[in-house]
């Protein structure tokens, strides 16, 4: 699958970036040393089964069902849910509970995927609307929300607010435009947008809010509760954060459309306000380093380095320090739950 097709007019910058991840993800080689990034659970086998324990504890606070799903949204290489997989074999009657629901369309990663869960009881799923309900559900959703495709934004001297388009320009590359003035500003734009100056770029994520008004209508049908590790400011502020990254590299947004990872600021304050008129609990929104200690990281790390060579332990500990130092990924990146309205509050917050 190539880029986008770009007709004479050009696309809006979100059905443009829509269609540049399609292509991009379908590719399937996108994660991991040789690929253009790297996600936390891919950093270290710790993350991963830290959020395998933190799902049972969920499973506890509803009551201990007897069925119960546990849903990935962009489940990457599989690495994750592997190592919470493997973890939860320490609560032997939550895992017998339960049945692994993963949102991916690229084929390439579904296989990798059915690889690393070879022994789990998995169903793939297209989108969300597949993943069954009436039972309680628990959404894990690592660097997935910064991947939606965004609506970029700016007001004139005169007040009017126009979108940012993708076009070419008078030598065919592509470029950026301003489309004609909007009638009224999408229902997405928060009050700090609307205090931005003339020119200043605001950032909207219209599929983020879909989704997670959708995962807080279910919480609350059936109970449960969903987790955000990702990236982004806690206060919702304008700014231009579209951004594109290749073999660990930061390349121009535009420049090879299809074959970029292109990624954007969670809004997480918006996010959080759209879950709580939903219906939702909202937790957090903390920072990955002090939730993924609040669960036991350094604990964890403890044993394993017990059982590991010394090269072994300074990876160990190599990884920690990735995953918690403030100049790293410890504050930049951060974490959301939501949660059913009678569930109590949930760890790690």
């Amino acid at each position: 699958m190539s880029g986008p097709v770009l007709p004479p007019e050009g696309l809006p910058l979100e059905t443009w970036m829509g269609q540049a991840l399609a292509a991009y993800y379908a590719r399937g080689t996108a994660l991991g040393a040789r690929g253009d990034f790297i996600t936390a659970p891919e950093v270290s086998q710790m993350v991963g089964e830290l959020l395998g324990l933190w799902a049972a504890v969920v499973w506890q606070g509803l009551g201990q069902p007897s069925a119960l799903s546990l849903v990935e949204l962009g489940p990457g290489r599989g690495t994750l849910m592997a190592d919470a997989w493997r973890a939860l074999a320490v609560v032997p009657a939550c895992r017998a509970a339960l049945s692994i629901h993963l949102v991916e369309t690229s084929p390439g990663l579904r296989a990798l995927q059915a690889r690393a869960l070879a022994d789990a009881p998995v169903t793939w799923h297209d989108s969300l609307d597949s993943v069954p309900q009436g039972q309680p559900q628990i959404f894990l959703a690592n660097e997935f929300l910064d991947a939606l495709p965004i609506r970029s934004l700016a007001r004139d001297e005169a007040g009017a607010w126009h979108e940012r388009w993708v076009v070419r320009d008078g030598q065919g590359a592509l470029a950026f435009a301003w489309g004609p003035a909007l009638d009224a500003p999408p229902a997405e734009v928060q009050p700090a947008h609307r205090a931005a100056r003339p020119g200043e770029i605001c950032e909207i994520c219209p599929a983020a809010h879909r989704l997670v008004a959708a995962l807080a209508q279910r919480l609350c049908a059936a109970g449960g509760a969903a987790l955000f590790l990702d990236y982004g400011p806690a206060a919702s502020a304008p700014g231009d954060s579209l951004q594109a990254l290749r073999a660990h590299r930061f390349v121009p947004v535009l420049e090879t459309p299809g074959e970029a990872d292109l990624t954007a600021h969670v809004d997480f304050a918006a996010l959080a306000a759209t879950a709580a008129a939903h219906g939702a609990q909202v937790a957090g929104v903390v920072g990955q380093g002090e939730f993924l200690c609040a669960l036991g990281l350094r604990e964890r790390a403890g044993v394993l380095m017990s059982a590991a060579d010394p090269a072994q332990q300074r990876d160990i500990a190599a990884a920690v320090r990735r995953l918690v130092d403030p100049t790293a990924m410890g504050t930049h990146f951060k974490v959301m739950g939501l949660a059913s309205p009678t569930l109590g509050g949930l760890p790690g917050f």
